[in-house]
């Protein structure tokens, strides 16, 4: 019978318009969703029984339905849309608050101000020493640095700015390797760069960082603020 054919194709419209309403579907789904309850519904009219024909409140109830879930994903799309726009004006305020700080971002380079220099080390575990040579532009060896045991989590580390002769080096930019040994093996350990917060800038790619000679650098990679 039509009438048979009419519910069974409306409920599972509607199963797939309460379907595409819990996923947030983009707009072209609602829109080709709209398109085909409009043609089922022209189908159904076309082809209703002359002598038990569509009840105007069961169209009247549908065209309801449909505007309901058209009205939900609109919502969604309008909470997404605020929720994005807070989180990145949260994300640029919390940046622009460490402008003057220093703080700790993956990178193997280190600045020597004043006869100072700082770094930082990721451990994935404990190690029993941490070995560290620091070179010079030209890719000489200016120092070699030895760490004791160390426990999982970040290690600070400082430069007195001086070679392994126990003389003072021109301050400048240098950069630096490190070996982690556990029990005799080779430990997993990320080299931290120190730099100074300089600016801030967003873009569609979201809230990046200058943070001394580095730049683009995103607040996900940021280990630790001073």
């Amino acid at each position: 019978m039509v009438n048979a054919t009419q519910s069974t194709d409306t409920a599972a419209l509607f199963a797939s318009l309460n379907a595409s309403s819990s996923s947030a579907a983009k707009n072209s789904m609602v829109a080709d969703t709209q398109d085909r309850f409009l043609k089922l519904l022209v189908t159904q009219m076309k082809n209703q029984d002359p002598l038990n024909p569509m009840d105007n409140a069961q169209v009247t109830s549908q065209m309801a339905q449909l505007s309901t879930v058209t009205g939900i994903d609109n919502l969604n799309a309008t909470l997404k849309a605020l929720s994005d726009s807070m989180a990145g004006s949260q994300s640029l305020q919390a940046a622009s608050s460490m402008i003057g700080h220093g703080v700790l971002v993956p990178g193997k380079g280190i600045d020597l101000s004043e006869g100072k220099g700082y770094g930082g080390i990721d451990l994935a575990q404990s190690v029993d020493k941490i070995d560290i040579a620091i070179y010079d532009q030209a890719g000489a060896l200016v120092r070699n640095m030895q760490l004791g045991a160390q426990p999982v989590g970040l290690v600070n580390w400082q430069w007195d700015g001086r070679n392994d002769s126990g003389a003072s080096v021109a301050d400048g930019s240098y950069s630096f390797t490190l070996n982690a040994v556990q029990a005799g093996k080779k430990a997993d350990a990320a080299a931290l760069q120190f730099g100074m917060v300089n600016s801030v800038t967003q873009d569609k790619q979201g809230v990046a960082l200058s943070v001394g000679q580095l730049e683009g650098v995103t607040l996900s990679q940021i280990r630790q603020i001073f």
